[in-house]
């Protein structure tokens, strides 16, 4: 199983030497990937609650950096480790800009991306950039036959329902052909059969490894039905650890726990067919050079089982 950590873009520590520091140690280290985010607004009361174990928004997401122009400064800082968004909201872009963005950074990664998408759960974010909350699937959907034919065709034009883009020459292409792999954080019904028709693999998040593995058979089940390879598809495990100084009741894993709890559970992760696994250890109450040792012992005791 491929282990990831992600960026430093969030909260008080968020900042370029940050976000360089943990992206050569990250390297350093043994890391296969390093992974960002996406945030434009904090409300002090969102219309809807936080989709976490606490309601509450965490105020660490009241400070966040640009996903994209995060990762583009972590390949400038090192040379191996994939680049990840989970995830990145598509729908808060116009298709073409993101895929002129996602292309040029797979180009200047040498073709380390990983396209994590996602549709968000905030009303007050879209209203934001003037997207309508409404009808967001459809509108991915057709974002994503957009990028398609900005990675694979020279000359194209788009005429759809929302996007009109007229015909052009498109010569940059992404390192990566046809495209950098595309992943979606999906979890609706309709949302994994998107995932399960067109993309590369699924961004979940920390869960009780039964109900993880109950879905991931529910999304190859679906990609057999679409006429895919259920092989094909992978999957990228996103974890943020609450780390506790005393051991925690098992049934609260990943939600809380000691360090050598959330070893335990990236190695049975492994054992149950999680592909890739990435933690986020922003949250946690430590320092940040705290953090970075954590990481440290965190992949040691991962490998070491």
């Amino acid at each position: 199983m491929r282990l990831g950590l992600a960026l430093p873009t969030f909260g008080t520590d968020a900042g370029a030497d940050a976000v360089i520091e943990v992206s050569r140690t990250a390297e350093d280290l043994g890391y296969d990937s390093l992974w960002t985010g996406d945030r434009i607004l904090a409300p002090r009361s969102p219309s809807v609650p936080y989709p976490g174990k606490d309601p509450v928004m965490p105020r660490y997401y009241e400070n966040f950096m640009d996903p994209l122009v995060s990762l583009t400064l972590a390949a400038a800082h090192t040379r191996r480790v994939r680049l990840g968004t989970s995830t990145l909201n598509a729908l808060w872009h116009p298709p073409v800009m993101l895929a002129r963005a996602l292309t040029t950074l797979d180009v200047v990664s040498g073709g380390r991306l990983d396209v994590g998408l996602g549709l968000g759960w905030m009303p007050e974010e879209y209203t934001a950039v003037g997207v309508p909350w409404q009808g967001r699937g459809a509108r991915l959907d057709e974002t994503l036959d957009i990028l398609e034919k900005y990675w694979t065709r020279d000359e194209f034009g788009h005429t759809g329902p929302l996007f009109t883009v007229p015909g052009t020459v498109v010569g940059l292409k992404p390192v990566q052909r046809p495209g950098p792999p595309v992943l979606l954080a999906a979890f609706t019904p309709g949302g994994i059969r998107r995932l399960a028709r067109r993309a590369a693999g699924w961004l979940p998040v920390g869960m009780p490894l039964p109900h993880l593995t109950a879905m991931w058979t529910g999304i190859l089940q679906e990609a057999e039905k679409a006429g895919r390879d259920p092989a094909e598809l992978r999957m990228a495990l996103r974890v943020n650890p609450t780390l506790t100084e005393a051991a925690t009741a098992p049934e609260q894993m990943p939600s809380a726990g000691t360090l050598d709890q959330y070893i335990g559970y990236a190695r049975a992760a492994a054992e149950a067919g999680v592909h890739e696994l990435f933690v986020d250890l922003g949250q946690s109450p430590a320092t940040f050079d705290q953090r970075i040792d954590i990481a440290g012992r965190f992949i040691e005791g991962v490998r070491a089982g």
